[in-house]
């Protein structure tokens, strides 16, 4: 019988969600299941601090679980540790410390002021002193991918018909039309988030688990044995299917 592997979408700093999903999984495969959390731990919501340490403990009390890097966890520890705002990969040009980029809410979380003063100086200064080195560190060392067996599991999601070895970071943590567009079959089933929809759905050769949890919607998570999927809810297990 193939071991389940469950998979949990972007989180932004939304750490009653969180819980929330964790239950779920824990009704459907008990406190020991395996979990691929898909990136983007931070921005938007409350408490990216809470989101940071849940996570931190869990995987050092012995959980089989996996947390992928996304694009705004790259751009805090970047902001906290280089004083960098801006991502080339961001068309619009704004910065981190915009609102709908969410930065200023994740720095409110670890006690920064964000409501006198948004001079990035001051902001840089602030929080270097106010965010944990063991965060910084974890973020750091985040993984950009995880392979088991037909399911890749990744942020953003990968440039079509490029080798796993060879896939730029840029693009596994921020790429979107020429992979969202590519309706081609990978080697995997590939299972990401990143792009905000409405809820989860299933593309046939790729499935999108961000379901806007930065946007107030609820993390739903999921649960894939081989290439199986089933989203979870208080009602148990729904078939996600093309």
């Amino acid at each position: 019988m193939t071991q389940p592997v469950y998979a949990i979408g972007d989180i932004h700093g939304q750490l009653g969600f969180l819980e929330t999903a964790l239950d779920l999984i824990a009704a459907d495969g008990g406190d020991d299941a395996e979990i691929v959390f898909l990136g983007d731990l931070v921005d938007r919501g409350p408490d990216a601090r809470g989101v940071i340490e849940r996570l931190m403990q869990g995987q050092a009390a012995g959980k089989n679980w996996h947390v992928i890097k996304g694009n705004h966890d790259r751009m805090f520890h970047r902001f906290v540790t280089e004083g960098h705002e801006h991502d080339d990969r961001i068309l619009s040009g704004i910065g981190w410390l915009h609102p709908r980029l969410g930065g200023p809410a994740t720095l409110a979380s670890y006690g920064v002021d964000v409501e006198t003063d948004l001079s990035l100086p001051r902001l840089h200064g602030e929080a270097q002193r106010a965010v944990p080195q063991a965060h910084l560190d974890y973020l750091k060392h985040l993984p950009l991918y995880l392979e088991r067996d037909d399911l890749l599991f990744v942020h953003a999601g990968i440039a079509p018909g490029v080798a796993l070895q060879d896939q730029a970071e840029d693009d596994l943590i921020w790429i979107r039309d020429p992979f969202l567009k590519n309706t081609d079959s990978h080697p995997w089933l590939v299972v990401h988030g990143h792009t905000a929809l409405d809820f989860p759905l299933h593309f046939g050769n790729r499935v999108d688990l961000d379901g806007g949890a930065g946007y107030g919607r609820p993390i739903i998570p999921a649960v894939f044995e081989g290439r199986d999927c089933w989203l979870l809810s208080k009602g148990g297990r729904v078939r996600l299917t093309p």
